[in-house]
């Protein structure tokens, strides 16, 4: 009979995926490298590049200088400015709920490991700590391709943005490229859309659920009944295969044994 521990080797190993691409999740959340502008004004871009996330604008000047960040100068912005693109405010809302999503699969994830691991007296409920976890990791992985592959997408097309004044940044760029955000995101997907995958795919030894299985009181009843039954029924039959099948004994006078016999039931 298989152990429960050796049910779960492809689970922890999603476990590992998971952790690994809900880092890399956050990670993408928080750069700002989604997109990279060439710009061809170095008056106040310095450097000529422009890296443009999600929550805010960077560029390095010798002008403009932002008071904790040196020559780098930066400036967020919300889902509440009206110049942001489509792409960008849905890639601020699924991001977060892809994160959020990544850790509640997680937590549930690692309950299921936990009963494994650790014994459990139901382990019917382990299929179903592993069946929502692997559900909210694809949610994740789904959340996260998405506002990627949109801003992929304005990438390739060279899409500008429609920055007010204040931010000091052109409305489009001469070219842009792909930021580093961008295939992060990508493989936070792939590592979350995986460990989902596993965590669905989990099965129990029949084995093992046909031994846990409990009996009802009506079966429990049954049971015992027929073992007791059973029981009494394996004695008569030995008593009454010994009276018919085997010889009287007798003692050294030729006369029937009966203190023999009698000692001989007792032990049946």
């Amino acid at each position: 009979m298989p152990y429960l521990a050796h049910t779960a080797h492809l689970q922890l190993a999603g476990f590992a995926f998971a952790t690994v691409g809900w880092i890399l999740s956050s990670v993408t959340t928080g750069l700002v490298q989604w997109r990279v502008w060439h710009v061809a004004n170095t008056t106040i871009i310095t450097s000529g590049i422009a890296w443009i996330g999600i929550w805010r604008t960077c560029f390095f000047s010798q002008v403009l200088v932002s008071p904790n960040q040196e020559i780098m100068y930066c400036q967020e912005f919300s889902v509440t400015d009206s110049f942001i693109p489509v792409e960008i405010f849905v890639a601020q809302g699924l991001m977060v709920v892809a994160i959020i999503l990544g850790a509640t699969g997680k937590a549930f994830a690692a309950c299921g490991l936990r009963n494994v691991y650790q014994g459990s007296s139901r382990i019917t409920l382990i299929h179903y700590w592993f069946t929502v976890g692997g559900i909210l990791n694809l949610l994740s992985s789904f959340c996260i391709i998405i506002p990627v592959a949109w801003n992929l997408h304005s990438v390739i097309n060279n899409y500008g943005i429609s920055f007010p004044s204040t931010y000091d940044m052109p409305s489009s760029p001469e070219t842009q490229e792909v930021g580093a955000a961008i295939p992060v995101g990508i493989v936070s997907a792939i590592l979350l859309f995986l460990s989902g995958t596993f965590f669905l795919s989990y099965r129990l030894p029949d084995t093992l659920i046909s031994k846990v299985s409990p009996l009802s009181p009506e079966e429990s009843i049954f049971s015992d009944s027929l073992s007791m039954s059973s029981r009494f029924s394996s004695k008569s039959l030995s008593l009454a295969s010994r009276k018919h099948f085997t010889k009287p004994v007798l003692n050294c006078d030729g006369i029937y044994n009966e203190a023999y016999e009698s000692e001989l039931d007792e032990k049946l």
